[in-house]
Formats: C-alpha cells, sequence, structure tokens
C-alpha cells in the first residue's frame, strides 16, 4: 500500500482569498517525490483550510507536510494539533522561510511549537525526499519513532527526548529541471479555480544580502535557474488553464529582468498576451541592479508590468545597516528618463522603521524619489521575519526597536472545533532612532502618497507643479499637515485611518488570539470592521466613496503651493483651471456602480494630452493652445470594466474584495481615457490618452 501524504500550502478564504498564489512550492515537493518513489507515495495537495481540516479528520495521511510563511503558521500548528489527535503516530513536516537563523532562537522555536517533528529550512524538495525514503524503510506503525531517531540531511529532527537533530549539508538543487514541472504533470490543474492566481517561477536564490529579509541568507545566495524551454510550456500550460474571469499572474523570482535568460521569459509571456490576451497584469519583484538590463527585458510587457525601484531608503548609512549598499540607488535613478522614454511604469518601496532612519530621513528619501519623477512611491512599515538577520536578538537590542503585533489583513478562520486562528506579525514602531508619533505620521504621508502619486492620476497637475518650480514633495507633505482644511469626508477618512493604525497593535501575539476568542471581537473581523490591510482599505474607500472630494483637495492644496511661491498670474490661474478640470475628468468615479453612466465632460483651451506626451519639459502649457476649444469626455472602456469586475467577481463585492481585487488590476485600468470632440466642428475623435 502506497505512503499517504498530504502537503498543504495553506490560505485564509473567510473573506476572500487572502495568499491568492497556486501552490507551486508544495507541487514542487510533490512532483520530486513522484519521479524519486513513484507507485510507493500516494500524495494530496490542499490550499483551502477547511479542505484539509476535513480531509484529516475522515481520513488521516501517514505524513502531513505544511509550508511554513508568515500567512500561514498558526493555521499550520492548527492542524498539527488536529493530525496528531487522528494519528499520533502520523509524522508532522513542517519547512519554510519563516524560522530563524540563530540556534538559541531555533531551540526557542522548537519550544513554542511543540506540534511537529521535522523541519526542513531551506529548499524542500531534497529534504522532504530524504524523509519519505527513511519512512519507507520502515516499519509504518512505528513511523514517528524510528524515523526521528537519526538525523536526516537537510532537515531538524526534534527525537523523542525533544533534542534536535541538526543535519543541514546543502541540499539545494542546482539544476531545477531536476524538479518535474508541477504544471506539466497536472498535480496543479485542481487548482485553476475561480480563486487562485497562477504563479510562475524561473529562478530560485538572491545575490542580494539584506538584513530584512529571508532570502539574504548565504545559504541562498547562489541563483539557481529553470530552463528556457521548461519556462516557455509552463507558461503557455498555464495561459491555456486558466479561467476567464483571472487576468493577473505571479513570478516568483526576486529579481526579476536581472537575471540571464528573463528577457526570453518576457518575450513568451508576450506571446501569450498576444495569443490569448492574458496576462494583464504581472505581479513580480524586479531586479535590484543592472536596471538597463530589466528595462531590455520588460519593456514589451509595458502596461502590464512595472518596474520596482526597492530602494528601502536612499540614507547611505541606513543602507549600511541593513547590508544593502551594494544595490546602487544612484544608478536606479539615474535611469528614471530611460524608463519613461520607453513608457513603462516605475514604482519605488520604501521601508519605513529601518534601523537608524529617523523621521527627517525617512522624508528625505521621499524628496529624493519624487524628485526622480517615480510614478509611486510605496512605503511599508518594517516587520521582522524570523527568518531575516534583522529578527536575530543581537539586532533587535543593537536598535532598540520598539515592536508591537499585529494581525495579517484577512487572515483569521473558524475552525470546525470552534476555535478562532489567525496570523500575526511583528512590526516595528519605534528605535531608539524613531518614536511613536512620528511613526503614525509617517505613516499618514505614507498613505497620501499611496493614493496622489499614482502615473497618470494626477501626472498633468504635478508636470504643471513642477514647471513652475514647486518641490512636489511638499504637495504630499501639506496635505497631511493641513488636514483640517480638507472637506470633511477626507478629514473623517484621515481620522479613520489614523485610529486603524494605531488600533490594529497590540503588545503580545497572545493577546490578539486571547481578544478574537471573544464572540463580538470575532464578529468584527468578519463584518470587515477590523483585520484589514489599513492602506488598501481607506484607499478602496477614497475610490468607491469620496475621489471627486480627494481630488478638489489636492487641487486645494496644490493651489495654495502656488500662492505662497508667488507663481499665481493671470495665466497660471487660467492654466490651473484648465488643469483641474483635466484632474477631475481622469479620477471621476473610477469604482462606482453607475461609473460607466456618469462621463464628465470639459472644454480645453489647451491640449494637455499632448502636453503631457512631450518629453522637453522645458516646453509649457502655453506652446500648446488650441486653435479651437475641444470639449473632452472622460469615459471608461469596456475592457476596463470588465477586468475591474471579474476581479471582483474572484475576491467579492464587499469594501476588503474590492482591495483584493484592484491589487491584481493595472494601474491604468482605474482611471478614466479622453474622448474628444471639436467644439465648432462637431466632429469626434479619440485621444491619444484613449488608445488601447
Amino acid at each position: 500500500m502506497a505512503l499517504k501524504i498530504y502537503l498543504g500550502d495553506l490560505t485564509y478564504n473567510t473573506i476572500v482569498v487572502s495568499t491568492e498564489s497556486l501552490p507551486i512550492n508544495i507541487g514542487y515537493i510533490a512532483s520530486y517525490c513522484i519521479k524519486q518513489f513513484g507507485q510507493d507515495v500516494d500524495i494530496t495537495l490542499f490550499k483551502y483550510i477547511h479542505e484539509l481540516e476535513k480531509a484529516i479528520i475522515d481520513d488521516p495521511p501517514d505524513i502531513l507536510g505544511l509550508s511554513n510563511y508568515c500567512w500561514c503558521q498558526n493555521v499550520s500548528q492548527e492542524m498539527f494539533k488536529i493530525f496528531t489527535e487522528k494519528n499520533p503516530k502520523g509524522l508532522r513536516v513542517w519547512g519554510g522561510p519563516n524560522f530563524p537563523l540563530d540556534v538559541p532562537t531555533q531551540k526557542e522555536f522548537f519550544e513554542k511549537f511543540k506540534y511537529f517533528d521535522i523541519y526542513v529550512p531551506t529548499d524542500g524538495e531534497v529534504g522532504f525526499s530524504n524523509i519519505v525514503k527513511h519512512v519507507l524503510d520502515t516499519n509504518l506503525e512505528m513511523i514517528k519513532y524510528e524515523v526521528t531517531q537519526k538525523p536526516i540531511e537537510g532537515c531538524i529532527v526534534r527525537n523523542s527526548e525533544g533534542r534536535l537533530l541538526y543535519s543541514l549539508a546543502d541540499t539545494r538543487i542546482k539544476n531545477l529541471d531536476e524538479i518535474p514541472s508541477p504544471y506539466m504533470t497536472g498535480l496543479l490543474d485542481k487548482f485553476f479555480d475561480d480563486k487562485l492566481i497562477p504563479m510562475l517561477q524561473t529562478n530560485r536564490g538572491c545575490p542580494f544580502t539584506c538584513s530584512f529579509c529571508t532570502d539574504g541568507r548565504e545559504a541562498v545566495n547562489i541563483v539557481n535557474k529553470f530552463s528556457k524551454e521548461r519556462i516557455k510550456n509552463e507558461i503557455e500550460y498555464i495561459s491555456t488553464h486558466v479561467k476567464k474571469n483571472v487576468h493577473s499572474m505571479f513570478i516568483s523570482d526576486l529579481n526579476f529582468g536581472m537575471i540571464p535568460g528573463d528577457l526570453d521569459t518576457c518575450q513568451e509571456i508576450k506571446k501569450v498576451q498576444d495569443k490569448y490576451n492574458y496576462p494583464h497584469k504581472l505581479l513580480t519583484t524586479t531586479g535590484k541592479n543592472n536596471k538597463e538590463k530589466i528595462i531590455e527585458s520588460i519593456k514589451s510587457l509595458a502596461g502590464s508590468l512595472s518596474l520596482s525601484m526597492s530602494v528601502q531608503s536612499m540614507d547611505e548609512q541606513v543602507l549600511k545597516n541593513i547590508r544593502r549598499e551594494n544595490i546602487s540607488k544612484d544608478v536606479m535613478l539615474e535611469l528614471a528618463p530611460t524608463i519613461k522614454e520607453n513608457n513603462m511604469n516605475t514604482t519605488a518601496e520604501v521601508i519605513l522603521g529601518l534601523p537608524g532612519e529617523t523621521y527627517d530621513s525617512h522624508l528625505e528619501t521621499i524628496r529624493k524619489l519624487i524628485s526622480a519623477k517615480l510614478d509611486d512611491v510605496i512605503t511599508y512599515t518594517c516587520f521582522l521575519l524570523p527568518g531575516s538577520e534583522m529578527a536575530t536578538p543581537m539586532e533587535k537590542n543593537k536598535w532598540k526597536f520598539k515592536t508591537k503585533f499585529r494581525m495579517l489583513p484577512m487572515d483569521f478562520a473558524k475552525l470546525s472545533s470552534g476555535k478562532n486562528i489567525c496570523e500575526i506579525e511583528e512590526v516595528i514602531v519605534g528605535s531608539k532612532d524613531l518614536n511613536f508619533d512620528d511613526y503614525v505620521q509617517l505613516r499618514l504621508i505614507g498613505f497620501t502618497l499611496w493614493m496622489t502619486n499614482k502615473g497618470v492620476l494626477y501626472s498633468a497637475l504635478i508636470k504643471f507643479l513642477r514647471q513652475r518650480e514647486i518641490d512636489v514633495s511638499d504637495l504630499f507633505f501639506k496635505m497631511v499637515e493641513r488636514k483640517d482644511d480638507a472637506p470633511q469626508i477626507i478629514q473623517d477618512v484621515y481620522e479613520k485611518f489614523k485610529r486603524a493604525t494605531v488600533d490594529e497593535l497590540f503588545d503580545s501575539p497572545e493577546e490578539i488570539l486571547k481578544k478574537i476568542q471573544e464572540k463580538k471581537e470575532y464578529e468584527k473581523l468578519v463584518n470587515e470592521e477590523a483585520g484589514f490591510n489599513v492602506i488598501r482599505y481607506h484607499h478602496t474607500m477614497i475610490l468607491s466613496e469620496c475621489m471627486d472630494e480627494w481630488t478638489e483637495y489636492v487641487l486645494k492644496i496644490a493651489h495654495d503651493l502656488l500662492e505662497e511661491n508667488n507663481k499665481l498670474t493671470n495665466e497660471v490661474q487660467t492654466q490651473f483651471k484648465e488643469i483641474g478640470n483635466y484632474c477631475r475628468g481622469k479620477c471621476h468615479n473610477p469604482l462606482g456602480k453607475d461609473r460607466m453612466e456618469t462621463n464628465p465632460k470639459f472644454v480645453f483651451n489647451y491640449d494637455i494630452d499632448r502636453w503631457l506626451e512631450e518629453k522637453r519639459d522645458v516646453l509649457q502649457l502655453t506652446e500648446f493652445r488650441v486653435s479651437n476649444p475641444k470639449e473632452i469626455i472622460f469615459s471608461l472602456t469596456n475592457e476596463q470594466f470588465k477586468i475591474i469586475e471579474d476581479n471582483i467577481e474572484v475576491f467579492g463585492d464587499t469594501v476588503v474584495g474590492y482591495t483584493k481585487a484592484l491589487k491584481m488590476v493595472p494601474e491604468q485600468m482605474f482611471w478614466r481615457r479622453n474622448l474628444a470632440r471639436d467644439n465648432k466642428s462637431e466632429s469626434f475623435f479619440i485621444g491619444s490618452d484613449y488608445a488601447e
């Protein structure tokens, strides 16, 4: 009889699917095991919590193997507990990057989490197959006792006496094609449902040593790759199996575009885009160096993939503190004009709370990125990943981190036992260089950037301010500083955001777990009153309820800046009015149920589209005055409507569902296009921004 194995890479889906990717990780482990042991193993894969819970209760396996990431740690332990009750002799295997680096903290980890027997800390295929080999040579009636009495290569084993047995030789597979494709073998077919997003992996490893990242470890610094033919076949397979309402694809590579062969991958993706109209959006992390190569790799995918400038900070000392000085931020910023010329969107990622970062240095980082004309500057709160150097006791003490705990967005569920469970992360809200009030204020600025510095959204206004030598970062900073002057509905959003930022923080994980056992508190999660991603939630709230008011507030602060800098001549006043109307048209009602029927129109004396396309920044709007005023109607295309609605169908017609859906939608799909009409001739034409 074959050895029965369950493998799970779990996601919560109480409200929406929280971790949306197909479980390609356990697919690799399963396909490698099947290659090694054939019919001697019977492997079933799981993604959804309640499906695995039911399977364990109804028909427990011999081995339960679960992935360990920050988004599934606690629920994995609950699954192991249920498994232990149903099959006390069964073997419990855990693996993944959410595991401490230093040995003393690893021992604490084993003490804290009692319900597992073996940990596989790095790439799991070889380590897990070594476990299976030992099991197949063992009496299944004594499986747990016999297998855990000796070290297993690539694993940390807890023996029957509680002692840890280490055998951590390098078990990484260098030629990744040795792992059969879980796509081409059909192992992942059942996960092509209308909820999960396909994931592609072309390589593993990261050459960088960033201290905040679990992939900064020496053990994974060498990059190993899959073959071009393998990647090509998987892209084709995914594109022919994905559901019609799924428009996105994840690429799990850590430095996409930077590694040799990535250009070929982009070309293959472009082929399937042309052939199948999929994917519309690629979600990945682009490389940190060799930006010229990255630009060459992804410019054919412009619109479906943004180039990520993962600077994290522009402060030299902070970069040294996090061992990131080998990444050239200056080269990244110098390439911004080239990126623009290729019509590519750029995203800069900044981390709030890094070692040595101060309030002023964080603001200076934002100023520099805004000055570099990046389309989107995203601020993340720094959280401590157990597998990162920054999470070690030595680093935490060195920087005097002040940390709190918060629930991961939408990661909660009620198990069949009636117990409520959720996932929790430890975040840095202060240090010896940053106090808590500054943390909250910087979060407000980060939210304002998220809402306002978004590609084409206010591009006309931002260019207009720059041409009048206004520091555009002041627009965002002043919006927070003067928020009491905003329309009442915007003041309310700011206040709700601030309160949610504070209220999501707790002193310990135990406090959170205890709180959600209360019926009233759990109902708050179910009713979407708590437990959401604070920035994305309030972003969606504005898009759905008060985008017009947000635009008016942006324009008010911009007008104040022009006035305070003595730039408001009569001509500037006239042009600013038209710039304001352009922004009002672009941003109007992006998510309302009636958005296809509410199409604003304004008369323009300047060709703002052509002015925006002009690469020479010295040319002022004055140069683009038209002889005949033109009426422009701002509308959404049917394709824009469909892509957003399809994603809402996947994730649900709630505020939280919208937050997940919008994550999967290309930025340009939110905003209205320009349908223009010559007032004099009444002839219609499509403006350049309308063209697909």
